[in-house]
């Protein structure tokens, strides 16, 4: 004898997720499920059901307007989601660098609020407590005004040096990264006598370089001067001038144009820092500014879940023919780097 057909009641729900759905409604009507909702592990346990089913009857009550879902912050009855404070604006210190303006603008797309001060800032209260991170890529910012910072609670990311004082994030390129892969190129090239180009009160790449060529069977000198002293630096026999930024590279650039200095027939040339452009100057090492800035906004969104940290960039090589080999009458025939064997 065949099976009655069962005659479905009006109103009657055919689907689990869907009557997992009217549960979960009389629930929060109730007030049995309140604030935030227990993790969506927890909650299939408890009415007896798989992961995918509790989704699909949860994102239907997001759907009404029941329940608030969002990625990482779980999901909330509607209106006793905590409310995310609005990121104030950042504050950039620099001191009129080529890179400057255009990390300001990598800054934009994750802070649209963000100001730019060259030179000393104000240290007023009510112009410093509007900032919610302050970025400094700055030699010459104050230590007081850093100081200050640190006890009123902002957060601060030092960019391309490391922090003098006060333990703070940075976020440095890997200069000793750079320059070793740019030495070896040079010394197979047949230089001997390097100049480290960097600011006053700078001395990563003249340390990098030390660091590098420190084997006396390499033959190296190395010195350091300012960008301005590179005219003086050549006619005193360097062969290679390291430059520690763009801005360095560019002044030295200049001015041994102007001296009638031939890059690279007399001088080879080769900068190691960040890059403001796809088309540097010279031949190179270059952290791109989107990958700093990038590395800045992390910072700033975790610095309250952790102590202060160092990224360190790699920088990716980039050749512009600012190099060129010099006599080779006194190099030997097999002259070893860190492993690596040059060959004439």
């Amino acid at each position: 004898m065949a099976k009655p057909t069962r005659t479905r009641r009006a109103g009657e729900l055919s689907y689990k997720f869907q009557r997992l759905r009217e549960r979960l409604r009389q629930a929060v009507t109730s007030g049995e499920l309140s604030g935030k909702l227990p993790g969506e592990r927890v909650l299939a346990k408890k009415y007896n059901c798989n992961a995918k089913t509790l989704s699909k009857a949860l994102t239907d009550l997001a759907a009404e307007g029941l329940l608030d879902r969002s990625i990482g912050r779980g999901t909330y009855v509607k209106g006793s989601s905590p409310v995310v404070p609005e990121v104030g604006p950042w504050l950039v210190l620099g001191d009129g660098s080529a890179v400057e303006g255009q990390l300001v603008r990598a800054f934009l797309q994750f802070n649209p609020r963000c100001q730019l001060v060259v030179g000393e800032p104000q240290k007023r209260p009510s112009f410093v407590n509007q900032f919610s991170g302050v970025i400094d890529a700055s030699l010459s910012t104050p230590e007081d005004f850093l100081r200050d910072l640190v006890v009123r609670g902002i957060p601060v990311v030092v960019v391309g040096r490391e922090p003098r004082t006060y333990s703070l994030d940075c976020v440095m390129v890997d200069q000793l990264h750079g320059v070793t892969r740019l030495t070896r190129d040079l010394l197979a090239q047949g230089h001997r006598h390097f100049v480290a180009v960097e600011p006053l009160g700078r001395a990563g790449v003249s340390d990098s370089l030390r660091q590098v060529l420190s084997k006396p069977s390499l033959g190296c000198t190395i010195n350091a001067v300012s960008p301005r002293e590179v005219i003086l630096a050549v006619r005193n026999g360097a062969t290679a001038l390291v430059c520690d930024s763009e801005d360095a590279a560019t002044q030295a650039l200049a001015l041994l144009g102007s001296a009638g200095i031939d890059v690279p027939a007399q001088v080879s040339v080769v900068t190691v820092g960040i890059s403001s452009s796809a088309d540097p100057a010279t031949t190179g090492c270059y952290v791109a500014i989107s990958q700093i800035a990038d590395s800045v906004a992390r910072l700033l969104r975790e610095t309250a879940t952790r102590r202060p940290a160092t990224l360190w960039q790699a920088p990716v090589h980039v050749d512009r023919l600012s190099t060129a080999a010099v006599s080779q009458s006194n190099i030997p025939q097999n002259l070893a780097l860190d492993g690596l064997t040059l060959h004439r």
